[in-house]
């Protein structure tokens, strides 16, 4: 009888210990699975924005106008470690934008290495994102033909980004900050299409609070994927000499912002150059900001190729990053090797920005 009872005994808590044991496992998976998605949805970032609007033009007489997408972008963000991250970016209305991964060697700040596509340091301007940027055609023209972001034949449309390998930093609690990227210079998603690499270096200053100084450089080898008006000696396929330098300085505060830089560029031997001034001032507590922008671009220096682009308008910031925007452009006249663009031309601008995160 006694063998029975604790045979009884022992089956029993042995029961009462399985079933206590699996209550609490049915207690604590609920709260694994939400730290789980809680540690998830925190390393995980998604952001997002859409721009489009309307476009009136006015040419030699002729007018033209449409409505228009112009951007619909989307980005995920991975930070895997506190030091190793991953970025991954889409164009729906086009390609894939930007793809790499960062790892931070030192403890602090100092040196963070990159590898993958992304937009390179030339300039102050090209590594802003254009919802940040006042003007709706986004860059101004010494930006966007040095740079690669569309308006060079001879580069093709690279939306100022490549492929390539960055170490970058920033010391003295962020007032020195530098970048050196090594890309191949042929643009995104292309393999490079010469031996050369690029080589672009980014040295920037913050002796003030708002204020930053930047200088930037280039120096690598293009290869023609078109004939350029702007560039007759150098042919189709032709690898040439690309260099280009730029200074400048950015300031903002709640009173006003603006943004100047210098710039300028070597293909084979033709000589471009030009600059820019581009600000914005709050009217008051409204959340809209009185823009303006003036830019001036040489494109062969040989032959006094130069145009000049003036903006003026209005923006309006309805929810956090989202705005509406209204802008007059004008662009004079200016040579080619092959034409004279006689008449200028006059345009008004709409846009609706939204932006989420």
């Amino acid at each position: 009888m006694r063998r029975i009872e604790w045979r009884k005994v022992l089956l029993t808590a042995m029961l009462s210990t399985v079933w206590s044991g699996g209550v609490m496992a049915q207690q604590e998976t609920p709260d694994k699975a939400t730290d789980w998605k809680r540690d998830l949805a925190e390393r995980i970032q998604l952001h997002g924005y859409a721009q489009g609007g309307y476009n009136y033009t006015h040419r030699d007489g002729t007018d033209a106008n449409t409505f228009e997408i112009k951007r619909v972008i989307f980005w995920a963000e991975a930070r895997i470690t506190d030091r190793w991250s991953f970025l991954f970016m889409h164009n729906f209305s086009g390609e894939v934008q930007e793809y790499y991964t960062d790892y931070r060697i030192t403890r602090n700040k100092l040196l963070t290495a990159r590898i993958g596509q992304f937009k390179n340091g030339l300039s102050i301007e090209n590594p802003l994102s254009p919802t940040s940027l006042e003007a709706i055609d986004v860059c101004s023209e010494p930006v966007s033909y040095l740079t690669g972001c569309g308006s060079d034949p001879l580069q093709g449309v690279q939306y100022g980004r490549d492929l390539g390998f960055s170490l970058f930093g920033e010391t003295n609690n962020g007032k020195f900050r530098y970048e050196l990227d090594i890309m191949n210079g042929q643009g995104i998603n292309k393999r490079d299409l010469n031996p050369e690499k690029d080589f672009i270096g980014r040295l920037e200053y913050r002796p003030l609070k708002g204020l930053n100084i930047v200088t930037t450089g280039q120096l690598g080898r293009g290869h023609a994927v078109a004939l350029s008006p702007f560039n007759a000696a150098i042919a189709l396929g032709q690898n040439y000499r690309r260099n280009r330098w730029t200074v400048g300085a950015d300031y903002r505060s709640k009173a006003f912002n603006v943004r100047a830089e210098y710039m300028e560029g070597k293909d084979g031997n033709v000589v471009s150059r030009g600059g820019y001034i581009t600000g914005a001032v709050p009217l008051g507590e409204s959340k809209c900001d009185l823009v303006a922008s003036y830019d001036y671009f040489n494109y062969n220096t040989d032959f006094d190729m130069d145009q000049h682009k003036v903006v003026a308008g209005l923006q309006y910031w309805f929810f956090g990053k989202c705005r509406l925007q209204a802008q007059y452009v004008y662009k004079s006249a200016y040579a080619t090797s092959t034409a004279f663009v006689p008449e200028p031309v006059h345009a008004i601008m709409c846009q609706m920005q939204v932006r989420f995160h």
